[in-house]
């Protein structure tokens, strides 16, 4: 969840975004140029609303909305309806908030509409249909579970966050699903169905008037609720820790977790092109100069409790240690180049235009920036907001935030020496010359 820059079809160019608010919830329109509709209801808090024994109810209940019919329509009739028009109506969930949404062609929105505000504010959560969609959660789980690069993330995650809300999966465990009931399951999903939860987003060209009514109409129902306030964390490793688990696996398993900075924080941008190019040169390090990954990773999950992660695989663990400080090290010591932090931009830049040619992924990137950012116009100014990026301040975000690492490893424990884990880091950092003067080369 990144942020995007929107490209927009040559004939919604004279009709500008807005946001309105109606019956208390904030809604974002985007004209699309186009005659697809896309609709997106928000619900608020992710993992943060319910506690570890419920994990995976939320992900449940947004499945169910389809799948276990509603007050007006059984599960087959309200998925004919939605066949006859090739429409779409689904739901998922994840770490920060939930998505409801509807897509389908303008011209067959009377017809979608009602059973999208059917879905979202009358579910019956059948029994029977309830505990299929269950068991096809808990086979998911199953199989995930067999995936060592799913393992090793569970366990980075559930160590890194031990005790806060992102050591909770939104999928649940076996265990935490196979308790669940349709019964307590609509009843929580009717105690996060609040206004004040709510937020919507429609990527579309519909008349303001008309809008606003089928808005009022879908919230009409839904109750105001107490205030709700999103809850952000921040990860910053005190220092360096490895946890080991002995795994008989075709090759061993690391992954270290450490800081990023929140989404709306002024090294955001910053930290957004430093752990790309930290990416290319991570994998050109490890992969391709070094034989020791087929896949290493750098990733910025950039939600509430924003987190950097490295990922590889490898039968050379203590290896792969010293190449990775190393290439830290060096980092630290003498800065990304001006050309990496160009050409940064412009790939980052230009793979987001790419991406974000549907109504859906506009109005996803809408929905995440006014979430994580509290700004949905972010995703229309991205392009303009890099361009104020500077070496220096690119070079300054990842000596910020790149330091001790929450290691674990799973795998053949013969192999790895965790002493080289859990040593300090050392604090070597571009000179602050190099730091104030590296934007003008």
């Amino acid at each position: 969840m990144l942020g995007a820059a929107i490209i927009f079809p040559a004939s919604a160019q004279n009709k500008q975004p807005y946001e309105m608010t109606v019956n208390g919830v904030k809604v974002i329109v985007q004209p699309s140029g186009n005659e697809i509709v896309e609709v997106r209801t928000i619900l608020k808090g992710g993992v943060q609303n319910y506690p570890p024994a419920e994990a995976g109810i939320e992900s449940l209940a947004m499945t169910a909305l389809t799948e276990c019919g509603t007050a007006k329509d059984d599960k087959n009739s309200f998925k004919n309806k939605l066949d006859k028009v090739s429409a779409e109506i689904d739901g998922n969930s994840g770490m920060d908030y939930s998505t409801y949404r509807l897509n389908c062609i303008k011209s067959d929105l009377d017809v979608v509409w009602p059973l999208y505000v059917d879905a979202l504010t009358s579910p019956v959560f059948d029994s029977k249909e309830f505990d299929r969609i269950k068991q096809d959660a808990i086979n998911s789980l199953k199989s995930e579970a067999s995936r060592p690069d799913f393992a090793i993330n569970k366990l980075a995650k559930e160590t890194a966050f031990a005790g806060k809300d992102y050591a909770k999966d939104p999928d649940g465990t076996e265990e935490t699903v196979s308790k669940l009931t349709a019964a307590e399951t609509k009843q929580y999903y009717g105690s996060i169905l609040t206004r004040s939860r709510l937020l919507i987003v429609v990527v579309g060209d519909l008349d303001r008037n008309e809008l606003e009514k089928r808005i009022q109409e879908l919230t009409a129902p839904i109750p105001q609720g107490k205030p709700f306030t999103l809850k952000r964390y921040s990860y910053v490793p005190a220092k360096n820790s490895f946890t080991s688990e002995k795994r008989d696996l075709a090759t061993n398993y690391i992954e270290g977790i450490t800081a990023a900075p929140q989404p709306g924080s002024a090294d955001f941008d910053a930290y957004v092109l430093a752990s790309r190019i930290f990416y290319d040169r991570h994998f050109l390090e490890v992969r391709t100069n070094n034989g020791l990954s087929y896949a290493p990773i750098v990733h910025f999950d950039a939600g509430l409790s924003p987190y950097t992660s490295v990922v590889v695989s490898t039968t050379d663990p203590d290896k792969y240690k010293a190449v990775l400080d190393q290439l830290v090290n060096k980092i630290k010591k003498d800065g990304f180049t001006a050309e990496e932090v160009k050409n940064g931009k412009t790939g980052y830049v230009t793979s987001f235009y790419y991406k974000m040619e549907t109504n859906s992924a506009q109005a996803s990137s809408l929905a995440s920036n006014e979430v994580l950012h509290n700004n949905w116009r972010r995703a229309l100014t991205m392009s303009e907001d890099l361009k104020k990026v500077s070496l220096a301040d690119v070079n300054h975000a990842f000596n910020k935030y790149i330091n001790h690492m929450t290691w674990v490893y799973q795998g053949d424990s013969s192999k790895v020496n965790p002493a080289l884990y859990t040593e300090a880091p050392q604090k070597s950092r571009p000179p602050d010359s190099k730091l104030k003067n590296a934007g003008k080369k």
